[in-house]
């Protein structure tokens, strides 16, 4: 389902500058991204005068439709704002500038983005883990290091990528190159089950 936060909140922000207008669409923006993450089918509704105040400003944009909204989709929204709520400042700047940069990514990138990452879930656990390991020693390498291996990668011919993968066991992995370094986090943020 694809939703435009704008649409969500311009109506609603009629008397915010336009500063205030983007810092808030990144917010709910971030809320829609980070509280996408997989619900309980029988979830209840919350009522709107059971969240903290904190929580009702940073959903204010939902306050007309919260009654309305799937109980699945309040826990969803309640989850990531309390998760904003918890964030240092730096941690909150640092979130609005990724939002900013995926904002700012051609839709193609953006579904491709969101297919990767859905291919990456459907992997098995000790798959995962795998990666993940793999991707943080990747990311102790020199800058150098790791730009010439992925050169070296995305160089290589499909049927070399393939051979690669069934030697060094990751068959399950797609077959696409490296196509932009990743940014180091400067922190890793708790990941909500």
């Amino acid at each position: 389902m694809s939703i435009d936060v704008k649409m969500i909140i311009v109506p609603h922000t009629k008397k915010l500058s336009d500063m205030s207008q983007r810092l808030l669409m990144a917010v709910v923006g971030f809320l829609l991204v980070v509280g996408n993450v997989g619900a309980e089918e029988s979830l209840s509704s919350i009522p709107w005068h059971h969240l903290s105040s904190e929580e009702r400003r940073l959903l204010e944009p939902f306050v007309d439709r919260w009654d309305q909204l799937p109980p699945q989709r309040q826990h969803r929204l309640r989850k990531g704002a309390k998760r904003w709520l918890a964030l240092t400042p730096e941690e909150r700047a640092h979130m609005k500038r990724r939002f900013e940069q995926w904002k700012a990514l051609p839709p193609g990138k953006r579904a491709r983005i969101r297919r990767w990452f859905h291919e990456f879930r459907q992997l098995p656990p000790a798959v995962r883990k795998q990666l993940r390991e793999k991707r943080e020693w990747f990311n102790t390498l020199p800058p150098e290091r790791r730009k010439a291996l992925r050169d070296r990668w995305n160089n290589l011919p499909p049927e070399k990528r393939r051979e690669f993968r069934r030697r060094f066991g990751n068959e399950r992995l797609p077959n696409r190159p490296l196509d932009r370094p990743r940014h180091p986090r400067p922190h890793r943020m708790p990941r909500g089950r």
